[in-house]
């Protein structure tokens, strides 16, 4: 069974420091509301589902402390909590979506003692968790239908069970596949600058035991013409209403190669990565992150120290790319803005 990405553990997160991946596997017990959320800034948890069950996890943190007595006085400090969390990274909608879900919670029950609503947001949580791992499980059944026996899918950045509190995305479609049997192999794109796909997306398939090849972005183009790529499988963190899809920087590159290639380029995300009051994908934000990441990656100097540098985390895929959108109930087909409506009906 795969590890559990986050979890709630005799009173507080623990959590797989992501980061120290693929040498050195160590889980972090995290007590205070700004250990989560430089756990999530500095990307010691990530993939979009995980970042929301640290966020409302953290919530649970921020508050389980209030000596608040009153709804009034708590839900300041429930705000307070909120507005910190959703201040460390803004493109993954799932944050967002986590935190106003706790805050609708702790509103419904703000009648009762500060106590009870303290113990209702924890309910919550770990209900959020294993929603995930529901989700998750339905999500690669659906996207194990599109692998075809002996078809070699190419990933980019990680969307296992590291993405996700336990299963994954995208990538769980891929192992769920191998378990039904059908024989896969996987092509996974280090995903510069940070090497999720290297360090995280390659350690999980050994751990699955799917084979698996590691290339540089770079080459996706040549196994594609190469026919060794069948099907490409990406995840995301936020999608608009359109089908436009925010993902790891370099996936807008990948889709445009497999169109070129005519190879299927699928987006595999919850239905809560779903971001229905975005029309299209010129409304994301898009996260940059520091230059250290280009010039001193893992702490080598890789660059001049005085170059000017870009460093989007994400870029926006437009719809007219991808051949569907994988979610818990099934595929989404063009034109999104009618698919995608008719899940959330």
């Amino acid at each position: 069974m795969p590890t559990e990405t986050i979890a709630w553990t005799d009173g507080h997160v623990r959590l797989i420091d992501q980061t120290l991946l693929p040498t050195e596997t160590r889980f972090l017990d995290l007590t205070t509301v700004e250990e989560i959320w430089e756990a999530i800034k500095m990307l010691r948890v990530r993939g979009a589902p995980a970042i929301g069950v640290a966020a409302a996890l953290g919530v649970v943190t921020g508050v389980k402390d209030s000596p608040a007595q009153r709804w009034e006085d708590f839900e300041r400090d429930l705000s307070k909590t909120s507005d910190y969390l959703a201040s460390s990274r803004p493109t993954a909608v799932n944050l967002f979506w986590a935190l106003d879900r706790m805050r609708r919670v702790a509103e419904s029950v703000r009648d009762q003692s500060v106590e009870a609503i303290k113990r209702r947001l924890l309910d919550e949580a770990l209900e959020m968790i294993e929603e995930d791992n529901r989700v998750c499980l339905a999500m690669g059944e659906h996207g194990a239908s599109l692998i075809e026996d002996g078809q070699g899918i190419l990933t980019h950045c990680n969307t296992g069970g590291l993405a996700t509190a336990k299963y994954g995305t995208a990538l769980n479609a891929v192992f769920t596949a191998h378990r039904q049997g059908k024989r896969v192999h996987v092509y996974a794109d280090e995903t510069r600058p940070l090497l999720q796909g290297a360090r995280l997306t390659a350690w999980e398939c050994l751990q699955e035991g799917v084979p698996c090849t590691l290339i540089c972005d770079s080459m996706a183009a040549v196994v594609m013409r190469e026919r060794k790529v069948d099907l490409a499988l990406v995840g995301s963190d936020r999608i608009a209403a359109n089908g436009d899809a925010a993902n790891k920087i370099g996936t807008y590159m990948v889709a445009v190669l497999a169109k070129e290639h005519g190879i299927p380029f699928y987006i595999v995300a919850p239905l809560s990565t779903v971001d229905m009051s975005l029309p299209s994908g010129d409304r994301i934000p898009i996260e940059e992150r520091g230059k250290e990441e280009i010039i001193q990656g893992f702490g080598r100097q890789t660059g001049p120290s005085d170059i000017e540098v870009y460093n989007p985390a994400f870029d926006v895929t437009p719809n007219h790319l991808i051949s569907g959108i994988v979610t818990e109930r099934g595929i989404a087909r063009p034109p999104y803005t009618e698919s995608l409506r008719a899940m959330f009906e």
